[in-house]
């Protein structure tokens, strides 16, 4: 009878949280998904809460619905991949921006429209994907929130006991082995015959024990506990290339290198020489002398950027990145978007744009990529990375046949609300996404050399979803309009 009562509880609780979804995603799913919690909640429910609910339905009826209802319109439901990465997504939102967890619980985030709090089994199930990925950092913060809110809860949403049991090992792994042995008594006491406990406990006790002994000094004094020292440091150096890329990612300010002046950022309207661009010059925007980083402004209008993305939609996947030994494309974790390509006679909007871009540049695009199409959604990002081929990337474009990428032309179809930005970590350089515009700049010196300092980053978008474009040229077909110069740095 009690687990009875308690399935038909559960099955209640589920229910009422398909509901609430449904309501709030039926308002209006767009703006919904642009909070990042809610982004994991959708996921969650459609995975692991439904999984649950699923296997409630035990009566032929039951299935019969589930089954209805999973292949109703050939949906495809998220599956447990797509659970770990909407964690992760998470969870690198948190470290980059530097959210609190607290907060972030909540459904807290400065700038960005609040999303329903979680639940214990909610924060249960973050701290569970970052264990199941060996960060115990992350198995800590939210274990410790899930224990938090389960003893505040009326209606349990996760096992206290299965709480203990990863964040008492997550402690032990982050060096807090005296408070590891606090939780496992915890643990103890709710269920003293609990299979593993008794041996992590004995191997916790040992483990002290051993750290005493050695770090005992001549008056006999043992150090302070570990609990009063901390969690293990976790995080980049501030000043490293990854902290520094954090930080520009947070909107942090560097001052301007000395051996540049503002009067190197200009402002003008250009027109390049083009007739095309007489009666409607583009407006640039300098943002680094050098290498030179502009910003066109309203370059794209939003007939044009819609055509875009109505184009590529269908055809969005994964993006890939080229492994520098094989040659070969391949997905990353540090790469995590869609895209798609488009060619110039697919549509006259296409050609168009193209041609509007070589006016402006004085490049030729005849040995130019085809546009790629990127849509970044919450969490999407690029880490800090190259676009030309380096030295020891042999094979890089080599089937094209048509050199390196001498520049790139990224055109920002979308505001981003929040996070999303270009970043230049060794330029200490931000740019922040502005629809109709675009940002340019040349990969290479005139030698050919590439240029190390335009290293860049595509930040984690923090809410909303951010479409971008680029175009890519190659060094063949510039040889007169950007000729090579007589040193190598030229």
């Amino acid at each position: 009878m009690h687990d009875f009562l308690f399935l038909v509880l559960l099955f209640l609780r589920l229910r009422e949280g398909f509901r609430k979804l449904h309501n709030a995603v039926s308002k209006d799913a767009e703006d919904f998904v642009t909070n990042p919690v809610n982004a994991f909640l959708l996921v969650k429910m459609l995975t692991a809460d439904w999984k649950v609910a699923s296997a409630l339905m035990s009566s032929a009826a039951g299935r019969q619905m589930v089954e209805n209802i999973t292949q109703a319109g050939r949906f495809r439901f998220p599956d447990e991949e797509d659970l770990t990465g909407a964690a992760v997504a998470l969870l690198r939102l948190q470290d980059t921006y530097r959210l609190d967890t607290a907060s972030l619980a909540r459904g807290q985030i400065q700038g960005v429209k609040p999303s329903p709090e979680l639940s214990a089994g909610d924060c249960f199930e973050l701290g569970r994907q970052s264990y199941n990925n060996e960060d115990h950092y992350h198995t800590v913060l939210w274990m410790q929130e899930a224990l938090d809110r389960v003893d505040e809860e009326v209606t349990k949403t996760a096992d206290r006991v299965e709480i203990l049991e990863y964040l008492a090992f997550s402690t032990f792994q982050q060096g807090n082995t005296r408070h590891a042995l606090k939780l496992t008594n915890d643990l103890l006491a709710a269920v003293p015959d609990h299979p593993r406990a008794p041996g992590n406990k004995r191997y916790y006790e040992d483990a002290i024990s051993k750290t005493e002994l050695h770090k005992r000094g001549d008056d006999g004094d043992v150090p302070m506990d570990e609990a009063a020292v901390g969690k293990k440091h976790h995080g980049p150096d501030a000043d490293s290339e990854r902290g520094i890329y954090e930080r520009l990612c947070r909107g942090e300010k560097f001052p301007v290198p000395p051996l540049y002046k503002d009067k190197d950022l200009t402002c003008q309207y250009r027109t390049n020489g083009s007739p095309f661009l007489l009666l409607q010059p583009a407006k640039e925007e300098v943002m680094f002398p050098k290498p030179r980083i502009v910003i066109y402004h309203d370059v794209m209008s939003k007939h044009e950027m819609d055509v875009v993305k109505l184009l590529a939609q269908p055809r969005l996947k994964r993006a890939t990145v080229q492994n520098y030994k094989s040659g070969e494309l391949e997905v990353a974790n540090y790469r995590i978007s869609k895209s798609a390509w488009l060619r110039n006679e697919e549509h006259g909007v296409i050609a168009r744009v193209t041609r509007r871009i070589e006016h402006i540049t004085g490049l030729s695009a005849d040995t130019a990529e085809e546009l790629q199409v990127v849509n970044y959604g919450i969490g999407g990002h690029y880490e800090p990375h190259f676009d030309f081929a380096r030295r020891e990337e042999k094979n890089a474009f080599q089937s094209l046949g048509t050199g390196n990428r001498i520049a790139t032309w990224l055109n920002y179809m979308s505001d981003v609300p929040a996070g999303g930005a270009t970043v230049f970590p060794q330029l200490r350089l931000t740019l922040w996404p502005e629809k109709g515009a675009a940002a340019f700049w040349y990969n290479l010196h005139r030698s050919g050399e590439g240029d190390m300092l335009t290293r860049h980053a595509a930040c984690p978008v923090l809410a909303g979803s951010k479409w971008v474009s680029n175009k890519w040229f190659h060094e063949r077909g510039q040889e007169f309009t950007r000729p090579c110069g007589t040193r190598i740095n030229d």
